[in-house]
């Protein structure tokens, strides 16, 4: 599929699929499309949106995980969980700022909800950590065109 003929909601679509565990990159679109004139305000707006929308179905997934699947399949034991989650019980919905970083930020929003934290505060902080993150591919897009 071609996202860039989709325009908008091909951005969109890539910044969607960027933040869930399929491994993809919306920045080479989003500077594709600031390339050729696209409104950088809409752009940036709709890949913000997308891939705040994908870490969200991420943290939704991993807040219907189980303890046992867990511990069976990954090999983590719950009382480590449990000692990680004390730590990042007052403020962990600040790391939500990271989940912009490829591969481990699929894994914050997978991690944040499995741990069921709060999620008004996840979703702030993943919505301005990627906002944050595209301003920055269009500004150092425009550094170049």
């Amino acid at each position: 599929m071609d996202f860039f003929e989709l325009g908008y909601f091909g951005l969109f679509l890539a910044s969607f699929l960027a933040s869930t565990v399929i491994p993809f990159s919306s920045e080479a679109l989003l500077g594709t499309m600031i390339y050729y004139k696209y409104d950088a305000f809409l752009c940036i707006s709709v890949a913000t949106f997308g891939n705040t929308l994908g870490s969200i179905t991420s943290y939704w997934l991993g807040y219907l995980g189980k303890w046992s699947i867990l511990e069976k399949y990954v090999g983590i034991k719950r009382e480590k969980i449990e000692k990680f989650h004390a730590k990042i019980e007052k403020r962990g919905s600040i790391i939500a700022l990271f989940t912009w970083l490829p591969i481990v930020g699929d894994l914050i929003s997978v991690a944040l909800g499995f741990l069921r934290v709060n999620f008004k505060s996840v979703l702030l902080f993943t919505f301005i950590g990627k906002l944050l993150r595209y301003i920055v591919t269009v500004y150092i897009t425009n550094l170049f065109i």
